[in-house]
């Protein structure tokens, strides 16, 4: 395949605020995707950045535009979950059942693909993996566009996904064809990704769709260990999200596996300049240096967690103390994302080993 280089776009920013006064906008990013464009839309989980998965060199242009690595497979995005007769093969009758439990909404099924789905789209793998987003704006863009559509996180690759229509402007204006603003994202952390394209059902990424509401279904679900930890070398990516480090500031983070006393402790102990914490509302009013909070709950970090990654980049933070949170429920899926983030630099406060960088 020969190289390609991205072609400057005169970006066009679509404002919804209303399904039926804005329908022309709507429309709009529906035709800019059905003749091969790139639109930033949002969804519930994070704003996508859509394209045509049917068209091998619009989803190409998915990749440029982020600087994505192309072997990192793409979610195709539909209207109804009986569309995925269209593009899946050997669909097991779970996968109906699990969407009459979960969609639309933050949850991805990985299957087996038929040969109308490209490999650029799926990663040069067998399988494709469909959602139907619940966001009422994405949906109308789906189905104005009449194709499925592809739609990774709308950022540049390695960045902190995108929950704000001032995200996308911010890391791809020039580099796409539309973005659609449409508020903030609701739920604010990318979908649960599932695979049933195996001998049992795995989780590949945590979401907000968790592991126990699933295997109120699935009772045999497995956890792959790469939602907790790094790919072994060599280990193939079966879902976006888990072969690469993600969702990182220029800061260096550093999860600190603590509780409020703890972790205060800590980071008041190290506190020079530059220093900030990324915490928890109970946590603030102890701490002596900066801090960014995410929230009560876990609700609160999942939808917070990526706009607060941002704001320690414009808050010039060079070295972040991220307090971490629980392993359970939509927990889970803050923890896998702050660890990419932190580029796996974890401990306790009671750690007294130096790690290998020599700064813990």
């Amino acid at each position: 395949m020969k190289s390609q280089t991205l072609q400057r776009k005169e970006t066009v920013l679509l404002k919804i605020q209303d399904l039926q006064q804005d329908r022309h906008c709507l429309q709009q990013a529906g035709e800019i995707i059905r003749a091969g464009g790139l639109v930033a839309l949002p969804t519930e989980t994070v704003y996508g950045l859509g394209a045509n998965a049917l068209d091998p060199q619009a989803v190409t242009n998915i990749f440029l535009a982020k600087g994505r690595p192309q072997d990192n497979p793409l979610i195709i995005h539909l209207e109804d979950a009986s569309q995925a007769q269209q593009y899946a093969r050997d669909i097991p009758d779970v996968y109906y059942e699990l969407c009459r439990r979960f969609s639309p909404g933050p949850l991805t099924v990985i299957l087996p693909k038929k040969e109308i789905i490209p490999k650029e789209t799926s990663g040069g793998l067998d399988t494709v993996a469909i959602r139907i987003p619940k966001h009422p704006v994405a949906r109308e863009i789906i189905r104005f566009s009449g194709v499925p559509v592809a739609a990774p996180s709308a950022n540049l690759s390695g960045s902190p996904s995108p929950t704000t229509a001032s995200h996308c402007i911010h890391d791809l204006w020039g580099r796409v064809d539309a973005i659609v603003d449409a508020g903030e994202c609701s739920v604010g952390l990318e979908s649960t990704v599932i695979s049933l394209a195996g001998e049992r059902p795995i989780l590949l990424r945590p979401g907000a769709v968790t592991p126990q509401m699933l295997r109120e279904v699935l009772p045999d679900l497995l956890v792959h260990h790469a939602v907790t930890d790094k790919l072994e070398a060599g280990e193939r990516a079966d879902s976006p999200g888990m072969k690469y480090k993600h969702y990182a500031p220029q800061a260096q983070i550093t999860v600190l596996d603590a509780d409020s006393k703890e972790f205060v402790e800590y980071v008041n102990r190290h506190a020079h300049e530059g220093v900030f914490a990324l915490c928890f509302e109970e946590d603030v009013l102890g701490l002596k240096v900066p801090c960014l909070s995410l929230g009560k709950d876990e609700i609160d970090q999942a939808r917070n967690l990526f706009a607060a990654l941002r704001e320690l980049d414009n808050r010039g933070a060079k070295e972040v103390y991220a307090r971490c949170p629980s392993k359970e429920g939509v927990g889970l899926a803050v923890y896998n994302r702050l660890i990419r983030a932190a580029a796996y630099h974890e401990l306790s406060p009671q750690d007294t080993g130096k790690k290998e960088d020599g700064r813990f």
